[in-house]
């Protein structure tokens, strides 16, 4: 018995506009299905809606069809990935006074399913195009996404992006801010990690703890690899089994969706479809989202066995990874020294013997930068303030750059702290201003507009957002009993000192 949502709460549908054209081949169009046990009549409902929506407000909007609708017992998110590929989110309303999703953080969550798959696997356009049947790509999708949905799921609930995660931005980068003198040594590390390749370019990033520190890598390769590391490379996620990267809140119940499981997991999670085999026809089915298939090696370096063995050998292969910018296969090496993870990027190509090559190139590295990465460590590890390190007294805050998909916020133990009142404004306000981003998209300067929002929640918080020249700024002050000028003083303060003035209003 496969995995089933109760009264199907949730569904994830991918489809391909191109395919199933030919009366009794509907249901070819159809590449993954959540929960498959949804009766086929369901699932062709759904895609049929879906179509004929997106073929209406086209008419309308060429270059911006719907990408979502709300009607009064479902919410229904749209995503475009890839040209005729449709990723389709269908929710059920809990409270329809009350909207505990944003469709921005819903959109984020279809696009960072689609983002990690082409990373390990290519574009869904390309396995298809390798296997035309659909049996390849299917097997694909079902075990890459089945994977990612474990992460967020908690005894028999699944939950999803919520009003309780408004004061946080997924698919962005967390950076760690670091000294001069840190700075220096970390950019020393970099470059004598850039000729252990030979001549051949290679790419690096450099975390500590679950948090950036240098990349060489464009802005959304480097999202992309972050969020895995986070995911399953750093200490936390290697030492927990969980990653720290998600939106699971222990306690928080109110945007949970409930799942029906069997007494097995596996079973649960695969059942019949037999996804988690490996193997189709002469593919092996890569299943990089597994957890608790990493581990830290003797040399330091850390291991898996996802990708198999090389061929006439016990050596588990190297994990490889599509770079999006170059579209380049490069192998992924993973080295962790305590805290300090750092990810060394080598293209296949340049590597022609295989494992033995990147085995070499492993071995240089550590005898190049081992001095530099044991004293890149010891500076971070001096200047680390903790898991609380950007908490900031009295605020509970979220800060964005869009230009380079960077983000910073109170830390998830404070934010906790607010109350449920002051999370729903807030969930509310994000949802505004999404939409004057939009509108603002469509308009004929594309100019980006300015924008202050302050209300007064119902538990008298104060619920802020200020936007300028790419940047975004969101606050929460539960200060009852102050008025307006106090907040638009706090948030001054906030500004002057912490961005430098960036939100300031003079």
């Amino acid at each position: 018995m496969g995995l089933s949502s109760s009264n199907e709460e949730i569904q994830i549908c991918i489809f391909d506009v191109r395919r199933g054209q030919n009366e009794g081949e509907e249901m070819d169009k159809i590449l993954f299905f959540f929960p498959n046990s949804s009766p086929f009549s369901k699932q062709l409902s759904l895609i049929g809606l879906t179509e004929a929506l997106i073929t209406f407000t086209s008419i309308f909007s060429p270059h911006s069809p719907c990408d979502s609708i709300h009607a009064q017992f479902h919410s229904h998110i749209f995503h475009q990935p890839e040209p005729d590929i449709w990723i389709i989110l269908v929710l059920n309303k809990i409270n329809d006074s009350e909207p505990l999703w944003t469709d921005h953080a819903l959109r984020n969550f279809l696009k960072e399913i689609h983002s990690l798959f082409v990373m390990f696997h290519g574009t869904v356009r390309s396995i298809l195009e390798k296997e035309p049947s659909g049996g390849l790509i299917r097997r694909y999708l079902y075990s890459f996404i089945m994977d990612y949905l474990r992460d967020f799921i908690v005894g028999k609930k699944l939950h999803l992006p919520s009003f309780r995660d408004c004061l946080k931005e997924h698919g962005t980068v967390q950076m760690l801010t670091i000294s001069r003198e840190a700075a220096i040594e970390v950019q020393s590390l970099v470059k004598e990690l850039e000729p252990s390749a030979g001549n051949t370019p290679c790419h690096s990033l450099v975390l500590y703890q679950d948090l950036l520190v240098s990349t060489t890598l464009s802005p959304d390769d480097t999202i992309n690899l972050f969020t895995y590391a986070v995911l399953r490379l750093t200490p936390h996620a290697l030492s927990s089994g969980a990653s720290s990267w998600s939106y699971l809140r222990k306690g928080n119940n109110a945007s949970n969706i409930g799942i029906e499981h069997s007494s097995s997991v596996s079973e649960s999670f695969y059942g019949s479809s037999d996804a988690s085999s490996g193997e189709d026809n002469h593919y092996h089915i890569v299943r990089p989202l597994q957890p608790d298939k990493w581990s830290k090696g003797k040399d330091g370096y850390l291991v898996t066995d996802l990708w198999g063995a090389e061929v006439g050998t016990w050596v588990f292969a190297t994990p490889t990874v599509w770079l999006q910018q170059s579209g380049e296969r490069m192998y992924l090496c993973a080295y962790q020294h305590r805290s300090l993870t750092l990810i060394l990027l080598i293209p296949v190509s340049s590597i022609p013997n295989g494992e033995q090559g990147v085995s070499a190139v492993k071995q240089q590295v550590l005898e190049n930068a081992s001095l530099k990465i044991l004293k890149v460590e010891e500076k971070l590890s001096k200047g680390w303030g903790g898991e609380n390190a950007y908490h900031v007294s009295g605020y509970r805050y979220l800060l964005l750059d869009g230009d380079r998909n960077v983000s910073r916020a109170s830390p998830a133990t404070k934010v906790t702290t607010l109350s449920k009142e002051s999370l729903l404004a807030m969930n509310k306000l994000r949802q505004e201003v999404e939409l004057e981003k939009s509108r603002a998209k469509l308009d004929s300067d594309g100019c980006e507009k300015d924008l202050e929002v302050c209300i007064r929640a119902k538990n008298n918080a104060w619920v802020i957002a200020r936007t300028t020249r790419g940047k975004e700024l969101y606050m929460v002050l539960e200060k009852a009993n102050e008025t307006l000028l106090y907040a638009s003083d706090a948030v001054e303060k906030f500004s002057n000192r912490y961005c430098d003035g960036t939100f300031s209003l003079d």
